[in-house]
């Protein structure tokens, strides 16, 4: 095998629901030497996994911890990174070519980002490309109805890991607001919503295309009491007046 180009493709496989891994997707992980997947240091079968043994055979699947779930430490998430890129780099001396599986899309909150940063500094020539995937939001909007855009709205994705303020003031401005990761803060984005009068036709959604789906209206937010799952996405319509009105 010729290693003088290794290759490191991210994946997209979707928010869950196998079906909706796309046809070039499977391709890219079924040519790949050998594919990633990231899994968290407590060990369970991560979302990207379960996905990606539909389509390959679990001996060419490799776990890699990321310490995904490590909010508070800083430098032991990094050192989790800097051991994931060395093994990650020595599947690339080995193989040739590693596909790495993400959720969703690799250039959308991806831990792919970390991962192509890091084996970039320590593999000479390293090629880096992406296979798209689809969303959550999008995923949520097809389940749901909720129409994410129309006419010249603009579209805000916010994740809500970086605060409840500040999905509080992409609500308050124009279009429709997409908030991820925020089943911890459920209490807050129900109030954050309430505030700036967007709880009506906002509607939230975990586990999707999952057995454990669940897909509510926003309005039960606060009744719920959270919190909810980590990887819950909310989609906030625009206020629309009309068809057609914002063409």
């Amino acid at each position: 095998m010729d290693l003088t180009e290794p290759r490191l493709t991210g994946v997209g496989v979707g928010p869950g629901d196998p079906e909706l891994v796309t046809v070039k997707g499977v391709h890219a992980l079924r040519a790949a030497g050998v594919v990633v997947v990231p899994v968290m240091d407590t060990g369970e079968t991560g979302r990207a996994e379960a996905t990606v043994l539909h389509y390959v055979e679990p001996s060419r699947v490799v776990r890699v911890v990321f310490a995904l779930n490590e909010r508070a430490d800083r430098a032991r998430r990094e050192a989790a990174w800097d051991a994931a890129g060395a093994k990650v780099a020595d599947l690339l001396r080995t193989h040739g070519s590693v596909a790495f599986a993400t959720i969703g899309d690799p250039n959308v909150y991806s831990t792919f980002t970390y991962l192509a940063q890091t084996v970039g500094a320590s593999v000479p020539g390293l090629a880096v490309v992406t296979v798209p995937g689809i969303t959550a939001m999008q995923d949520l909007a097809a389940r749901s109805g909720a129409v994410l855009t129309e006419g010249t709205e603009p579209l805000t994705l916010v994740p809500v890991t970086a605060g409840a303020e500040v999905l509080k003031a992409a609500l308050e401005g124009p279009g429709t607001v997409v908030a991820y990761k925020f089943g911890r803060l459920a209490v807050q984005v129900a109030a954050a919503l309430a505030a700036t009068g967007r709880t009506e036709g906002a509607v939230w959604g975990s586990a999707l295309g999952l057995p454990g789906e669940s897909i509510r209206p926003a309005s039960q937010l606060a009744e719920d009491g959270g919190p909810l799952p980590y990887l819950s996405t909310l989609i906030a319509p625009a206020r629309r007046d009309g068809r057609g009105g914002k063409l």
